[in-house]
């Protein structure tokens, strides 16, 4: 049998790692992570934090190359590994899969809520012209929404504007423009409604309708077999990509794709695992909190693999500044002229170079052999980069600055001069004489043309995205509250709020920006005048909209989800007195302007629920179970419980339900590319067995942040309202 992995294009010479051995490296087949050792011997106290400086990885980086290599040929026998899925021409394309974007839904370059379309070619088109586009996105359509009921994650396919068929829609947009498409798995759905299938034939039956190419599984270590054989079954040859590190190594077989995440950001760059051990797989490196993502770049370029291209993080925008993305620009453009290279079978890094600090990979093919450079210093760096064996006849480019080199020969050796900016990139490439590269000439004038502007020249520095709040229209004022509303004197408030995202941290972005904050934040605290309003003692019950309907007409353009726990068009029996849910919060605003009402700002609401004294529930500090209705820890939806079952759970001023029952909406925030809405006071489905749902917010310091696509998948049977009045 003849071994895939010995070298095809035989070189010798220091940059082939053929020299005698001088130092002896071992690799363990059970401790290596999935970063490898890197060459060089690290210092030890008292100079192990300080002196990186003195590792030389350059004096042994032969013998490491070589030990490398004997230590893959048995690891792939260990895991016994077979080559076919990345031989099989279906599943090619993961090989050409080089920047990769997880999107949100909601983000609105993708779908337009006032025009009620999927906007695909807006979305591309923005980052063609910011960083060069992508190959492949991740359409995100379930966390962090999933759980606010018992909706599943394939139940949110199905809630996409336009159903499964208008979610293909959007999946053959992006593949006119030649991007591929993946879709979530989530292993960690089992709190939601049941199935009744499993999980890769749940998702298997939303690949085929939909078209999609591949599954990203989130969470997973490593997608199992059963979703690849799943998809097949339905005529789906998909691509599987795993978020974190492949754990059971053997999944490296059918595993052609991964993410990868938090490589050592040391002075010497690593090599990832994966990567070495199959040259062709490709990995999308994710930094998705990562402000400076220099170190990523070069790590990618390094190693030859991809990016993800993330910014959208659970509605949380972390644009790439200008530098990174044009880096990111630049060095996809090279991987997309020169696809072949980056995943040659005989990738060699830590190849010899000239300047301490410039670290080389090369990418031998019968055509052509790349060399990519990351200069880690702080400083520029001119003069020699690299000295490699010559062959008569072969041209040398500086596909980074695209030109044609003229190298001196020196001993049967080229000196290649090139320019590396301060924590920059390089890439040489070499093609022998009788080679034919049609359009080689019209990239370098492309290449040579962007490189006029050096990479320091664009910004480098972060900043939030910025909300602003929908405006909430006042009402005329009335001095007495109406039949069913409690008069809520005005006052100074000592508002003092947080948001329960997941994640995020306490970044700058996060959670929403109210009017008197210079950027959206997590922990909110302002001391504020509140004028006096009238608000709803109780939510607004099935009953009252329904009197709504027949009494306006009202329908909405997306009716999906509308009143779904209605059945013919009316209440269950029964349920006339309980909280109306499965309106959004377009539906109820229409209820709030025939009503002759608002919704209440969210201060206006924790105000009418916490008075003066900033208690944490509206009845006193303790949490009481007696006071609402019983937790629904089940996978199902229960109807919430009729208003007024709970007057001792009343706030101060007499405002019943207001925690625990159904959330309520309040206010809407947007930036440019995401909207949400804050939901108070909780409810009373709370789904087991993961942490990722939608968390609860029954505290009245806590608020909830609901991401907004559209109407019919913003629907919820937890979500419900009340409305206010302005007082005189």
């Amino acid at each position: 049998m003849i071994d895939p992995y010995d070298s095809e294009y035989p070189e010798t010479g220091p940059e082939s790692g053929d020299a005698d051995v001088r130092t002896e490296y071992k690799f363990s087949h059970v401790t290596t992570g999935r970063y490898l050792p890197t060459p060089g011997k690290a210092p030890e106290w008292p100079f192990a934090d300080i002196g990186e400086w003195m590792i030389d990885p350059g004096a042994s980086a032969g013998d490491w190359l070589r030990e490398l290599r004997d230590w893959r040929r048995e690891h792939l026998v260990r895991i016994g590994y077979s080559d076919h899925n990345y031989r099989h021409p279906d599943l090619q394309w993961a090989q050409r899969n080089f920047v990769h974007a997880q999107m949100m839904v909601e983000d609105r370059y993708f779908y337009d809520p006032e025009q009620g379309c999927y906007t695909v070619d807006r979305y591309l088109d923005d980052l063609q012209a910011r960083f060069g586009g992508i190959d492949s996105v991740l359409i995100w359509y379930v966390y962090p929404n999933i759980g606010i009921d018992d909706r599943n994650q394939f139940d949110l396919a199905a809630d996409m504007p336009g159903g499964l068929q208008g979610l293909r829609e959007a999946v053959d947009a992006f593949h006119r423009r030649g991007v591929r498409v993946f879709l979530p798995a989530k292993p960690w759905d089992h709190g939601t409604r049941d199935p009744g299938v499993s999980h890769w034939d749940g998702l298997a039956e939303v690949v085929e309708a939909v078209g999609a190419d591949g599954i990203n599984g989130d969470t997973f270590n490593g997608v199992p077999r059963a979703f690849f054989d799943a998809c097949q079954a339905r005529g789906r040859t998909v691509v599987l990509q795993p978020e974190s590190t492949i754990s059971s190594e053997e999944q490296l077989i059918w595993n052609v794709q991964s993410w990868g995440k938090k490589a050592p950001d040391r002075t010497v760059p690593p090599v990832a695992k994966w990567k070495w051990l199959e040259p062709r797989h490709m990995i999308n490196y994710e930094n998705r909190w990562g402000r400076n993502r220099n170190h990523d770049l070069q790590y990618c370029f390094f190693n030859g693999i991809g990016y993800n291209a993330w910014e959208n993080i659970w509605g949380i925008w972390n644009q790439f500044t200008p530098r990174d993305a044009e880096s990111l620009r630049r060095i996809a453009a090279i991987y997309r002229r020169f696809p072949d290279t980056v995943v040659s079978r005989d990738w060699a890094p830590y190849q010899a170079t000239r300047q301490a600090g410039v670290f080389a990979s090369r990418f031998p093919t019968a055509r052509r052999t790349l060399w990519t450079l990351v200069n880690r210093n702080e400083y520029e760096m001119e003069g020699e980069q690299l000295a490699i064996t010559h062959v008569d006849g072969t041209r040398y480019y500086d596909v980074w600055n695209g030109r044609l080199l003229a190298p001196r020969i020196e001993n049967g050796q080229a000196l290649i001069e090139l320019p590396l900016e301060a924590r920059g990139f390089g890439a040489l490439l070499a093609v022998p004489g009788t080679v034919d590269d049609p359009g080689l000439d019209a990239f370098l004038a492309e290449t040579a043309q962007r490189a006029r502007t050096p990479l320091h020249a664009f910004g480098s520095g972060w900043k939030p995205a910025l909300q602003q709040p929908l405006e909430i229209a006042p009402t005329a004022p009335v001095a007495e509250p109406p039949a069913g509303m409690v008069a809520i004197p005005g006052t100074e408030f000592d508002f003092k709020v947080q948001g329960i995202e997941i994640e995020g941290f306490t970044w700058a972005g996060l959670d929403v920006q109210y009017p008197w904050e210079n950027c959206p934040r997590r922990h909110h605290r302002r001391r504020m005048r509140i004028a006096p309003f009238h608000i709803d003692r109780h939510p607004v019950t099935n009953a009252a909209f329904k009197a709504f309907l027949d009494a306006s007409g009202y329908r909405p353009r997306d009716a999906h989800n509308f009143l779904r726990h209605w059945r013919d068009g009316a209440p269950r029996p029964g349920w006339e007195n309980r909280p109306v849910t499965w309106v959004s919060l377009e539906d109820a605003r229409a209820y709030a302007v025939w009503a002759g009402k608002r919704l209440p700002h969210e201060w206006e609401w924790q105000y009418a629920a916490q008075g003066g004294d900033g208690r944490l529930y509206p009845w006193g500090n303790d949490w009481d179970d007696s006071r609402v209705p019983a937790a629904n820890r089940g996978r199902r939806l229960r109807a919430p419980d009729p208003v007024g079952a709970h007057p001792q759970g009343a706030s101060p001023f007499g405002v019943e339900d207001l925690v625990g029952n159904v959330w309520q909406w309040t206010d809407e925030y947007h930036d440019a590319h995401t909207r949400a809405a804050v939901l108070r006071g909780g409810s009373s489905y709370r789904p087991q067995t993961s942490h990722w749902y939608f968390p609860q917010a029954h505290r009245l310091d806590q608020h909830g942040k609901y991401l907004l696509m559209a109407p019919c998948k913003d629907r919820a049977g937890t979500i419900g309202f009340r409305c206010v009045v302005d007082a005189q």
